[in-house]
């Protein structure tokens, strides 16, 4: 919300690549590998420029001081033992900050950005007006509008659409980009799909719960589980921009495409194209299929950026600080299940288990450092957060460019945590069973669906008791 109009304004095989996953490779045994392949966004497309620094391992090492220098970190390198990550449907915070002030005796007027887990909820669940900078052109009025299910944070039915064309074998976004915003201010820049646009698709909402501990996952981690990946399923790792650290180049692991490596960034990306409200990252306002109706027009009152960047550092903190989803009950039938999953291979893209880094790791091109509150910790979001391509591509590249052709058909391995709270599945929302969308995976997982397909009933029934509880 624009700072003027608030009081005060101060994201076999399952078993081995389990251990490969908590333990990690050497930095040196990942370097031997194939270099990730690199999504950095251009300034034509998306208002920033191509980074030119080297990846990050994000490994944790205590820098040696230089003279003159401060010598007290502000959070200290732990060597603690690794412990279970907080899970809960509370609306409660996993530690990262603090509690704060009851919830319901927030308002516009006593909230304090940045200062507590429930100030920052508070923007996040905050409706936007015209007044803050929403749209000219728009999807949702707040973050919460497409980010609540059980709790704030959670995935939900809500879903973008996106568009474009192929020329030759080029993907050419449609007109002021791929993303078509469903809302407008004025009726007269509302935004059509154009007719040459034969590539479309829907998106759902992402959940965002346990996005904390997910952005803690070092670089390292995610490429040792790539690599460990036999050839037919490995995953792509993609190098994508932190807008917060000049552009820096780290994993992906937000959004349907991994598009996105820190919640910083995936806030950031979020106020401008789904709400239209333009900040310091991302400062210049979307068009209406490429016509101009930023500041400065009639359908436009608030100088860009509309916002100071509070509120982004606010949605960040506060998904940073949400507990991961928690498990339901477990039975032996579910842990039958549990067997069976990893049996037929699905662990090889969906892995169980993954530990972040240690307290005081730098992350996000060094621009945080991981809290002992996310750090150290044991997650089970049945994710390898990679690309692949399971034959539910929506052939929208990452990026448009020749060279990122090959993302096309690749979505991000869907985290399975919290699937029990969902009943429209895979990217599309478009499967209402998990029959349904077992059955359409194809490409790098049709190996896997011939192994689930050759279980009895009992066995499959046992596979679904284990997906309900998760």
């Amino acid at each position: 919300m624009n700072v003027h109009h608030r009081g005060l304004a101060t994201a076999a095989i399952a078993y081995a690549l389990t251990v490969l996953a908590a333990i990690g490779l050497s930095s040196n045994s990942v370097a031997q590998q194939a270099a990730p392949q690199q999504a950095i966004p251009s300034g034509e497309f998306h208002h920033f420029s191509i980074s030119t620094l080297k990846l990050d391992p994000e490994t944790a090492t205590v820098e040696a001081p230089t003279a003159g220098a401060q010598t007290v970190s502000p959070e200290p390198i732990s060597r603690a033992t690794f412990r279970e990550a907080p899970a809960g449907f509370d609306n409660r915070t996993n530690g990262f900050d603090a509690q704060g002030p009851a919830f319901d005796t927030i308002d516009e007027d006593t909230v304090v950005p940045l200062r507590s887990f429930n100030d920052n909820r508070f923007i996040f669940e905050e409706v936007e007006g015209v007044a803050d900078g929403l749209g000219p052109t728009f999807n949702a009025q707040s973050c919460r509008e497409c980010h609540q299910n059980i709790v704030t944070g959670g995935a939900s039915q809500v879903a973008e659409h996106r568009t474009g064309r192929l020329e030759l074998t080029q993907f050419v976004e449609s007109a002021g980009g791929s993303l078509i915003q469903s809302r407008s201010t004025n009726a007269e820049i509302f935004e059509q799909v154009p007719f040459e646009d034969s590539v479309s698709t829907l998106r759902v909402s992402t959940n965002l719960l346990g996005g904390g501990f997910v952005e803690a996952i070092p670089n390292d981690t995610l490429l040792a589980i790539r690599n460990a990946q036999p050839a037919a399923i490995r995953g792509t790792a993609l190098e994508v921009a932190v807008l917060e650290a000049n552009n820096a180049p780290r994993i992906g692991r937000f959004g349907w495409k991994s598009q996105h490596a820190s919640m910083e960034s995936f806030a950031a990306d979020a106020y401008l194209n789904e709400m239209g409200i333009t900040t310091p990252l991302l400062q210049n306002e979307n068009t209406s299929l490429g016509r101009n109706v930023g500041f400065g027009t009639p359908f436009d009152p608030v100088a860009d950026p509309e916002d100071d960047g509070v509120d982004v550092r606010a949605f960040a903190n506060f998904m940073r600080a949400t507990k991961a989803p928690p498990r339901g009950p477990i039975n032996a039938q579910v842990r039958a299940g549990d067997v069976l999953f990893n049996s037929v291979g699905c662990g090889g893209c969906h892995v169980a288990t993954i530990r972040t880094a240690a307290p005081g790791t730098r992350i996000n091109g060094g621009a945080i450092r991981v809290r002992d509150a996310v750090g150290n910790k044991i997650i089970h979001p049945y994710s390898d957060f990679l690309l692949h391509d399971i034959g539910t591509g929506d052939g929208i590249p990452v990026l448009p460019g020749a060279q990122f052709l090959s993302t096309a058909p690749q979505l991000r391995t869907a985290p399975l945590w919290a699937l029990r709270t969902r009943n429209r599945l895979m990217h599309d929302g478009l499967s209402f069973t998990k029959q349904e969308a077992i059955s359409r995976h194809a490409g790098q997982a049709t190996a896997v669906r011939t192994a689930f397909n050759a279980l009895t009933p009992a066995q499959k029934d046992q596979v679904f008791a284990f997906l309900d509880s998760l």
